[in-house]
């Protein structure tokens, strides 16, 4: 199955259904926070491994007690997908488990 570009409309709907999430019409993005680096980078773990299952990886950033999580298709010219939406949508169930807020 091809992966196409969502318009701006599908994306900003879709992220209606994902606290937090935002977008810059580019990309798709979220901070979560936690009580201390441990579970950040635990939760880091936790994403590479949705990232692999789905082979869709985003940019992160671990912090003391952050995880940043920014991603676009680089196949469809950087632009935003559902792929980009299922990873923020699988993240964000398991996020909680680790504290994430």
């Amino acid at each position: 199955m091809a992966v196409e570009p969502l318009s701006q409309k599908d994306v900003e709907e879709r992220l209606q259904e994902l606290p937090g999430w935002t977008t810059d019409g580019v990309r798709i993005s979220r901070t979560y926070r936690f009580d201390g680096h441990f579970q950040a980078a635990a939760m880091v773990i936790h994403i590479a491994q949705i990232q692999e299952e789905l082979g869709h990886h985003s940019d992160a950033t671990l912090g003391y007690n952050t995880v940043s999580l920014s991603v676009n298709t680089h196949s469809v010219g950087g632009k935003v997908t559902g792929l980009d939406v299922e990873l923020a949508r699988r993240v964000e169930a398991v996020a909680a488990g680790h504290g994430a807020r």
